[in-house]
């Protein structure tokens, strides 16, 4: 009997949490509020990512990734970017590898993005730490990355660190789904000419959501 009454009250925090976790999803998720404290800008984009990981022999790994972006979903969407991202990696440990990367950035429509010109892309360069760990039904991730990037009208090589802890949490009444949370810290670490980054914080990304697995 007590072991029944505990699992009842594990499924109701989980359902009551998930609850929460999807209503703020939809609140946060869409609106960004200006500095004047009574208005807001709402922006509702879309984010198509596909990933791909495969093993190799002696321990190393590929990696492709496919990300378009759209935006302004609420009138004419259209594509606001395209991320093309491979990447070789090496296992080091069980949890813990390393890898190396490059990526390719086409941004469209730039509308208040200098050089104000509707098209530009971006190369990067990138090494990256990579460490997943599960404890029992809990999983974390942890992903530091150093970039090297080369945008289009800008002058030199713009250097930004980043950095990411990453959490999934299955729902005991359905483990199918699961509560995620994130949260990456982007940080330029030069200045590039003055059209391009400025040495300092970039932008800090924040992602609660639900996640469905399908199959393995």
């Amino acid at each position: 009997m007590q072991r029944e009454a505990g699992e009842q009250r594990t499924c109701t925090w989980g359902l009551r949490l998930a609850i929460v976790a999807f209503a703020w999803s939809l609140l946060a998720g869409g609106e960004t509020f200006a500095q004047a404290p009574s208005t807001f800008s709402q922006d509702f984009r879309l984010w198509s990512p596909i990933f791909m990981t495969a093993k190799l022999p002696s321990s190393f790994l590929a990696y492709m990734e496919v990300q378009p972006r759209f935006a302004d979903l609420d009138e004419n969407g259209h594509i606001d970017q395209l991320l093309l991202r491979p990447a070789v990696g090496y296992q080091l440990t069980e949890h813990l590898s390393i890898w190396q990367g490059y990526a390719w950035v086409g941004n469209y429509n730039q509308r208040h993005t200098p050089p104000q010109s509707p098209f530009f892309d971006e190369s990067r360069i990138y090494q990256q730490v990579l460490y997943t760990r599960k404890f029992e039904s809990f999983k974390i991730v942890s992903r530091t990355r150093l970039e090297e990037r080369w945008i289009e009208h800008v002058d030199g090589t713009a250097v930004r660190f980043r950095t990411m802890l990453r959490g999934q949490y299955p729902l005991p009444m359905a483990p199918e789904w699961a509560l995620v949370a994130s949260d990456e810290v982007f940080v330029h670490l030069n200045t590039v000419g003055a059209r391009g980054p400025q040495a300092g914080f970039d932008q800090n990304r924040f992602f609660i959501g639900i996640n469905r697995t399908f199959s393995k």
